[in-house]
């Protein structure tokens, strides 16, 4: 849906799952897809902190 038409190329490098606790403010990326694999979770940690600056953002591999 979002390439047809448009410029943009997508393409899906991995998977896994985001724990949002706004209360705390912590948000933790970790496991991975079946499908797709495991995705880099430092890159998804590093742009998350940059929207989230004021959350503790970490990551783990673990997990499914």
């Amino acid at each position: 849906e979002l390439e047809g038409g448009s410029l943009l190329d997508c393409e899906c490098i991995g998977g896994g799952r985001i724990k949002h606790d706004p209360d705390a403010k912590k948000i933790h990326v970790y496991g991975y897809s079946i499908g797709y694999g495991r995705a880099n979770h430092a890159v998804t940690t590093e742009k998350l902190k940059e929207q989230y600056p004021d959350y503790e953002v970490t990551w783990d591999n673990e997990g499914y």
